[in-house]
């Protein structure tokens, strides 16, 4: 549900300040800042918010729920924008989103895998995808574990509708940075396999999706490419409950 009082004053004035932050991270990693890209993590954010974000030049967004997708989805029709889905997305929702999007960052499974392909082939288009690795072990975070990465990349490079751009992960919860930047080390090491190993359909499968509000220097310094960033741009957002 989309929280209905998220105020707009000052997101552009944060967006430059996160902006900075990040190229100061990027640059201290001995990186090239316009290697990273900022998605806006819009969770629980009214259209009015979002477009606030997208004139001040943040046109990459993430929704975690299919509901809110596409209750924002007409409001937000006539600006340029692309939207990700960084939540995780049920077989039964695809129809509904993917019209909407133009990457899935959570593919975590063949059979969402086919799911996914079957109903592109109606829709006659393609999709970029991320397949979510769960490096921490965490029980509560969705994700293949590390070790079965290479067979599920195996399954989706079988759907042609599908384009592996690389892998995403959400940090272990833990206030030990070492040990957080040590997950994020791990999906880099992942991607270099891929890569080295030339696994079939990650030709292209450069992505690293991962770091939020919390922690993305420390993604930044272990390679990511994409930084999901809500609070640090939009400020605390008061809890909105589930329907």
């Amino acid at each position: 549900m989309v929280h209905p009082s998220a105020p707009t004053g000052g997101v552009a004035a944060r967006l430059a300040d996160v902006r900075g932050r990040v190229r100061a991270a990027a640059l201290a990693a001995g990186r090239d800042p316009a290697q990273i890209r900022i998605l806006l993590a819009t969770k629980t954010l009214p259209p009015a918010v979002i477009r606030a974000a997208i004139a001040a030049g943040g046109t990459l967004i993430g929704e975690n729920r299919v509901q809110e997708v596409l209750a924002k989805a007409d409001e937000l029709a006539d600006v340029p924008h692309e939207t990700h889905f960084i939540g995780h997305l049920q077989s039964n929702k695809v129809t509904m989103v993917l019209p909407h999007i133009s990457c899935l960052q959570t593919l975590d499974s063949a059979a969402l895998a086919d799911r996914l392909q079957a109903r592109l082939e109606t829709m006659d288009r393609g999709l970029d995808v991320l397949v979510q690795v769960n490096v921490s072990g965490e029980a509560t975070k969705s994700g293949v574990p590390p070790a079965e990465v290479a067979d599920l990349v195996a399954a989706i490079a079988r759907h042609p509708r599908l384009v592996l751009r690389g892998f995403m992960t959400i940090g272990l919860n833990s206030p030990d940075r070492a040990a957080v930047r040590r997950g994020y080390a791990e999906l880099a090491g992942i991607r270099a396999r891929a890569a080295a190993e030339g696994w079939p359909g990650a030709a292209v499968a450069t992505e690293l999706s991962m770091g939020m509000s919390g922690d993305y220097a420390d993604a930044i310094a272990e390679g990511a490419t994409i930084v999901r960033l809500g609070s640090a741009v939009f400020g605390p957002r008061t809890p909105v409950p589930a329907r």
